[in-house]
């Protein structure tokens, strides 16, 4: 499968949500969604990551946009991550990872000399089309929620 590029129209999906739903991307047309992907809950750089766009909260929504986090945890592995770190956003469970697929993040990692598949940490901006307007691939946690916030403001 391709990934998807900047410029295309983003297809829809749906994947169960910590909310108790199901939720799909066509909920959110009229809004600029931010997506991102992240490996694993409760380690360390995800739990930055996750920690950092909930402080940026207030911001997201001044730009029209709404915050979505995506991983193979399942739900209640999001339900602890979400209580412990007052997170609130939804977090959706990708347990076969399609939705991780679509957007070319499921990927070969090694880590300590093993190769395993996982989630390349990875954040995607959707206008209020539908279309993929900017993507960070490989992200590095540490002043990427600043950049995120940054082309918010700009879009």
């Amino acid at each position: 499968m391709n990934e998807l590029k900047v410029g295309q129209e983003v297809p829809d999906f749906t994947l169960p949500a910590s909310t108790g739903q199901n939720i799909s991307l066509r909920d959110y047309r009229g809004s600029k969604v931010v997506l991102y992907f992240y490996p694993k809950n409760m380690t360390p750089a995800c739990t930055q990551e996750a920690c950092e766009f909930r402080d940026a909260g207030d911001p997201i929504a001044r730009g029209n946009a709404v915050l979505l986090g995506i991983s193979p945890d399942t739900l209640s592995s999001h339900a602890k991550f979400i209580e412990r770190n007052s997170l609130p956003f939804p977090l959706l469970a990708d347990e076969e990872h399609k939705v991780s697929q679509l957007f070319g993040v499921w990927q070969l990692k090694k880590l300590y000399g093993k190769e395993f598949m996982g989630i390349v940490r990875s954040t995607f901006l959707i206008d209020e089309q539908g279309l993929l307007v900017k993507e960070w691939r490989k992200v590095r946690v540490k002043g990427h929620v600043e950049a995120v916030l940054g082309e918010i403001m700009n879009k």
